[in-house]
């Protein structure tokens, strides 16, 4: 049940698209009362079709990779590309007890680790904005352990050598970034944002 409340005037449910990842059922699965957080990603990808390219990657000997559980394109489509019953690879150290959201923006691609490429500066959509306080509301109304919401770069602050210039240190997660209109998602949620 959607907490209408929440909801924007006027909108539409929220249409989810179910697209598995090849390697969902590879996942760890997990109760849904373990779920307490949500983290907010962005792809740092020009596209949605490249970010679903990146997350089938395989990267561990599970067989699995690194994907968020929803994906939200620049026109507000949401998909579904984890269930929430599973264990997404999105944020280190909260893995067990989150959902991740990405929505599709360049963030800083393609030199993400580049020292003088680390501007975050491509606007979200409205559309995505609308879609993302839509399946929030949903999420809360489903999940009444939900109590958390944190930006990527929020959980995840380690300086890396920046590749085009080792003597010099960047955030290895920049994620929303300061683009991310955090009042605006957060205008009548119950979830408290940790880790600013």
């Amino acid at each position: 049940m959607v907490d209408h409340a929440r909801m924007l005037p006027d909108a539409p449910p929220t249409t989810i698209e179910i697209d598995p990842l090849p390697y969902e059922t590879r996942l760890e699965a997990r109760p849904t009362a373990a779920i307490r957080g949500v983290v907010i990603h962005c792809t740092e990808t020009p596209d949605l079709a490249r970010a679903r390219r990146i997350g089938e990657e395989v990267r561990y000997p599970s067989g699995t990779g690194n994907s968020g559980h929803y994906y939200i394109d620049l026109d507000g489509r949401t998909l579904r590309y984890v269930a929430p019953e599973r264990i997404a690879h999105h944020v280190r150290g909260h893995n067990a007890d989150s959902i991740g959201i990405e929505l599709v923006n360049r963030g800083r691609y393609p030199h993400w680790l580049h020292a003088d490429h680390q501007a975050m500066d491509t606007p979200y959509t409205p559309a995505q904005i609308a879609a993302l306080r839509r399946l929030l509301a949903e999420l809360e109304s489903r999940l009444p352990t939900l109590e958390w919401i944190a930006g990527h770069e929020d959980l995840d602050r380690e300086q890396v050598p920046a590749a085009d210039d080792p003597s010099r240190q960047v955030p290895r997660k920049r994620d929303p970034g300061p683009m991310f209109p955090w009042d605006e998602v957060l205008a009548g949620s119950r979830l408290r944002r940790v880790g600013e």
